[in-house]
């Protein structure tokens, strides 16, 4: 099944905080509604996601807000900071969309305000986008990835087709990060606990060791960019999947702020297809 990403539509949105929950010792849920809510819609996709701007919305901003007039007009330390984020949830009945933040203290951006939020706070967003969904007609699923991915592993694993066997990796820092996910009996999931062991290592290490099931797999892979391209090599390379069986990318990399990822991005993953393809090539050789 090839994976057709859409980008996130430019509409900006505002959420209003309707509740707060601390999931776990570092994840914090944000629900949101309000009228500003009132035109957001998903595709569909388990993956779908939004763009958060910061900071939060302010006496004087111009309304309706514009991103693109206010990059065009005002020196680059006003612009808007953007924060990716997976949509958890969407109610369009109730009009509730739920997202779950990382949180490390006061370090980080949207983290430390998801942290500090209250009922009635607002956040403006652009999106949602998105582009995957567990494939139906896959023989099985492999979803893998660390806390950054685990809201959308969880989503996709509520959606997973019944009948279809799936295994589950999540790595996250210790035993109290678990989440219960709703799954149906066919789906195993392994949680990994880093333990202080470098981030993707635990992953990585038990991705590897799985013994493969029969048939065409359809697997998704987000997280550390530093082990997603371990990853992508070992399913690329060593198990020959075709790409359009892998929907697979870097949320974030050791070292770098968003910012500084996303402007690096594009090279990096020149850089890991490269790499695939003459690997590839000396397999065929």
């Amino acid at each position: 099944m090839t994976e057709r990403r859409e980008r996130p539509r430019r509409t900006v949105h505002v959420g209003r905080v309707e509740a707060v929950e601390r999931l776990t010792p570092h994840m914090v849920r944000v629900v949101f509604g309000g009228e500003g809510l009132g035109d957001f819609a998903t595709a569909g996709h388990t993956d779908s996601y939004v763009k958060l701007l910061f900071p939060p919305p302010a006496e004087g901003d111009p309304e309706p807000y514009d991103v693109k007039a206010i990059r065009e007009s005002r020196p680059r330390e006003e612009w808007p900071v953007t924060r990716t984020y997976t949509v958890r949830a969407f109610d369009a009945g109730s009009v509730r969309l739920t997202i779950d933040f990382v949180h490390h203290g006061d370090t980080g951006l949207a983290g430390a305000w998801a942290a500090a939020a209250r009922p009635g706070d607002t956040l403006r967003m652009l999106g949602p986008g998105g582009g995957y969904s567990p494939d139906p007609e896959a023989d099985w699923h492999l979803l893998a990835g660390d806390e950054s991915a685990l809201p959308a592993i969880a989503a996709s694993a509520e959606h997973l087709p019944e009948g279809r066997p799936a295994h589950v990796f999540v790595e996250v820092a210790g035993p109290e990060e678990e989440q219960k996910l709703d799954v149906h009996p066919l789906v195993r999931v392994h949680w990994l606990h880093r333990d202080g062991r470098p981030v993707g290592a635990a992953l990585t290490e038990a991705v590897r060791a799985l013994s493969f099931p029969e048939g065409r797999v359809h697997a998704f892979v987000h997280g550390e960019a530093g082990f997603v391209r371990d990853l992508r090599r070992l399913l690329r390379v060593e198990h020959g999947l075709p790409k359009e069986a892998l929907s697979i990318s870097g949320y974030w990399r050791l070292g770098r702020d968003e910012d500084g990822w996303q402007s690096s991005k594009a090279a990096w993953n020149r850089s890991v297809e490269d790499e695939e393809s003459a690997a590839l090539s000396g397999r065929e050789a």
